[in-house]
């Protein structure tokens, strides 16, 4: 039975629920892939990413470059990955960052909401692929890449599914 494209959308909701902080991927003027960590803000996934930054970055001169741009997640608790494609852009929205703040961004915004160049990237997302561990133990999981590198057989990484948001 195959999964409609529905049920792989709220599947990519699912997982990217459960992994908080992303990769995400951008290009720098001379065509150089960055990546950062990031956190993703804790609201249901819409297939908009939405991420708190400086407004002066090199993340957001590079988006205005070149805004498409790529969001990995891993999942290590469940052996999940997800890979997100999309167009991002710089946002300055009060309300929608005060809707999206919560206390542990001050770690990296130190005066919270009035940090000065504080703004928020958005990401809309157009692709996504995942993977699904095909064993929910990490042991299980480790063995079958080391009797894979032992024996030389491709281990089972998992499922892999393409999703158009």
């Amino acid at each position: 039975m195959t999964a409609t494209d529905q049920e792989r959308r709220d599947k990519v909701k699912a997982l990217v629920a459960d992994a908080k902080i992303a990769m995400l991927t951008t290009m720098t003027e001379d065509g150089k892939h960055v990546s950062r960590p990031m956190a993703v803000q804790d609201v249901e996934f819409d297939g908009d990413l939405w991420f708190f930054t400086y407004a002066d970055s090199d993340l957001v001169a590079q988006i205005g470059v070149h805004p498409q741009v790529n969001v990995a997640f891993s999942d290590s608790k469940h052996n999940n990955w997800i890979s997100i494609s999309g167009t991002a852009a710089h946002v300055q929205d009060r309300a929608q960052a005060e809707r999206l703040w919560n206390p542990f961004l001050k770690a990296w915004f130190p005066a919270g909401l009035e940090t000065p160049n504080l703004t928020l990237v958005k990401v809309n997302a157009e692709t996504a692929e995942y993977w699904e561990a095909a064993h929910s133990s990490k042991v299980v999981t480790l063995l079958g890449y080391a009797k894979a590198a032992v024996t030389g057989k491709t281990p089972d990484a998992g499922e892999n599914e393409t999703v158009r948001l």
